[in-house]
């Protein structure tokens, strides 16, 4: 997906392929196409299940599953069994065999997790910005913002105080703009990524060190998913958070889908602490007794006149008076004398 479908078509046709490698709308498009067979198809794989059909591909799965052939054995990988996933489980496959791997929520031993309050989010770049400039072992992390417009306002002020240090990605940016910022991150030629949940799943960057947090995740299990990017294979990982009084309930959800209580640590005395909020902590101005404009019984939107304004209206002064007659000229009364005689 996001690439040049014409290069795929010709790739297919001429070369053929074992196995194919697709986005839900990519694959679903080269099969109305007729570029893929999917009678022939053997075995299907579908990863992240439960995130697919959470970001609006269940239309096009389903159409995927209605083209193949019966005979094939599916292979599901999702990290929460959700009732949307249950739901396809029983119309589209015959008595699947669920494996667990972990109980979900379960927390991962080998990151260190911790979170700081921090008042606002101003605060919180505050306070990320100190970190990075004294904690030297920060060389390869990726920070977690909750949607794309936060992603951008923390790489903005990042990227001032470390230039070309930092990459941002999020779905408004371009495919080829994500990978070559994934690549270069990869090669060490970037220190960290800011990011949405987005890069919360699905991928497996080498030797992250720290994950950070700058917003708790609404849904307790993404928290999981964030933290799960460090600690990989025989590595051990950190995990930071911050969060502001109105996340500390979110936070409280998190440990107890782990039942575990995530370390608290002290804000600095050494960070600012800013007083300017952005738009989203601005607190909504609601009026005070309101004015309330009380309708007529006749359901009218015009209040009742008052007595000196009920007196009807007979026209202006042309109106009331009847007209003066013009004389008549010397014709008209010629006229007049012939009819009388």
């Amino acid at each position: 997906g996001g690439v040049n479908i014409n290069t795929q078509r010709k790739n297919i046709y001429e070369n053929g392929v074992d196995i194919l490698v697709g986005t839900p709308g990519r694959v679903m498009d080269l099969g109305i196409d007729n570029v893929i067979q999917f009678k022939d198809l053997k075995k299907l794989v579908v990863d992240e299940f439960d995130e697919m059909l959470s970001l609006g591909f269940k239309a096009q799965l389903t159409n995927i599953f209605t083209m193949m052939s019966e005979k094939r054995q599916n292979i599901l990988f999702s990290a929460t069994m959700t009732d949307q996933v249950d739901a396809m489980l029983n119309e589209y496959f015959k008595n699947p065999l669920e494996i667990s791997l972990a109980r979900s929520g379960t927390p991962l031993e080998k990151i260190d997790q911790s979170v700081i309050p921090v008042v606002n989010f101003n605060t919180k770049l505050n306070l990320l910005i100190h970190l990075l400039k004294t904690e030297n072992d920060f060389e390869k992390i990726l920070i977690f913002a909750n949607n794309k417009k936060h992603a951008d306002l923390i790489f903005n002020k990042i990227d001032e105080e470390f230039p070309e240090q930092f990459g941002v990605i999020h779905s408004n940016k371009s495919q080829n703009f994500r990978l070559r910022v994934m690549e270069e991150f990869s090669n060490n030629e970037l220190r960290g990524i800011i990011t949405t949940d987005i890069m919360a799943r699905g991928l497996d960057i080498p030797d992250v060190s720290h994950v950070f947090n700058f917003e708790i995740p609404e849904i307790p299990e993404q928290y999981i998913h964030r933290i799960g990017r460090t600690g990989r294979a025989d590595k051990n990982g950190i995990a930071i958070s911050f969060y502001t009084p109105k996340e500390e309930a979110a936070i409280l959800d998190i440990e107890v889908l782990m039942d575990k209580e995530i370390r608290k640590e002290a804000f600095s005395s050494d960070v600012k602490v800013s007083d300017v909020k952005i738009e989203a902590e601005k607190e909504v101005i609601v009026m005070k007794n309101p004015v309330v404009v009380k309708l007529n019984e006749g359901g009218g939107a015009f209040h009742e006149k008052k007595d000196k304004n009920k007196k009807v209206n007979w026209g202006g002064p042309t109106k009331r008076k009847p007209p003066k007659t013009k004389p008549a000229n010397r014709g008209q009364q010629k006229q007049k004398s012939r009819k009388k005689k």
